[in-house]
């Protein structure tokens, strides 16, 4: 079963579970993945922040997730 990522979840914590997810959020317009802030920054916080709707984002992470999972 594939690791579920949730809005509350810190873009640190995230990478920790697969770095190729870098790649995801980077095309979702997240391009903060290397700040220091992005380690204790929720997914959500960050979304709203760079003006990304989360659930969309949260999509695509939950569907990456899934294909590495086959």
């Amino acid at each position: 079963m594939a690791t579920k990522i949730t809005k509350d979840m810190t873009i640190g914590e995230i990478l920790q579970i697969n770095q190729n997810m870098a790649g995801v959020l980077m095309a979702g317009g997240m391009h903060c993945v290397g700040c220091p802030s992005s380690q204790g920054e929720s997914l959500e916080e960050a979304a709203m922040v760079h003006g990304i709707e989360t659930d969309v984002l949260l999509a695509r992470l939950n569907a990456f997730m899934e294909a590495m999972e086959k």
